[in-house]
């Protein structure tokens, strides 16, 4: 059985965001980290493994050469293999150029049975690149999967998902296209041999032509980017000698806001 997982670079979830006057947009000195929802599914791909025996696990990431510390983390967690697809008319690529862009890479692959990849990317949250991946590779695609309840190399997926309603068991034919959630797993720490592991691995690096993509893949321009306006506040410290005294100061207050 052959798993893909699709991974992405992004800022550490604790960055801060900020937008200069000349709409320069920056990141400060956040670090570039594997995107936090890919790796449920790495650790998703390396336990099926475990409980399988016969599973190759490969990696697989569109991006510039930052797109590498993603590569050797899932590598320093257990993933097999590892490659790096890019050209530099990929830059500013969007969901849909980046799901092409993968979709090629996979089929270039061979036979691929099974294709993970987190719900979203925490730096652009579209979550639509599953989606359209396995509509380019003509999968069925299963997102927010919180739970796989079954799974058969030769045939199918069993599977929860997880909605604002509850969560929905569904089916369906291997290969599919899975977008794990947060919950399906604990992601393991890199061992030390793994970092070992990731130092030493190969990294090939495909380009537009390798995997058969037109270059000039859709984009996304920015025309102009401002920062928010700053938001004005204030607050006030309601003081009393006893909690229900606090209480009715409070909804007399609200009262005459008319917030209630």
């Amino acid at each position: 059985m052959h798993i893909v997982v699709c991974t992405k670079q992004t800022p550490d979830s604790a960055a801060k965001l900020t937008v200069d006057a000349a709409g320069v947009v920056s990141w400060g000195d956040s670090p570039i980290v594997i995107n936090p929802w890919d790796e449920y599914a790495v650790e998703e791909a390396l336990l099926i493994k475990e409980r399988l025996g016969d599973v190759k696990v490969t990696v697989v990431s569109v991006g510039p050469e930052a797109a590498l510390e993603a590569l050797k983390h899932a590598i320093a967690m257990g993933c097999d293999e590892a490659v790096r697809v890019w050209d530099d008319s990929f830059q500013n690529i969007d969901s849909l150029g980046t799901a092409r862009v993968l979709a090629a890479a996979i089929k270039k692959m061979g036979d691929v049975d099974l294709v993970l990849m987190g719900k979203s990317a925490i730096d652009s949250q579209t979550g639509q690149v599953a989606v359209a991946l396995a509509r380019q590779l003509g999968f069925a695609p299963l997102t927010y999967v919180i739970k796989i309840n079954e799974l058969d190399p030769a045939g199918k997926i069993a599977a929860e998902r997880l909605l604002e309603e509850g969560r929905q068991v569904v089916e369906a034919p291997l290969p599919a296209v899975v977008g794990t959630t947060k919950g399906i797993n604990e992601p393991r720490y890199p061992s030390f041999m793994g970092i070992r592991k990731a130092t030493r691995a190969a990294y090939p690096l495909w380009s537009a032509a390798d995997v058969g993509v037109q270059a000039g893949t859709p984009g996304v321009r920015w025309g102009n980017i401002t920062p928010p306006p700053a938001r004005e506040g204030s607050a006030e410290i309601i003081s009393a000698d006893t909690p229900e005294e606090a209480a009715r100061l409070l909804v007399d207050r609200l009262l005459a806001e008319k917030v209630i």
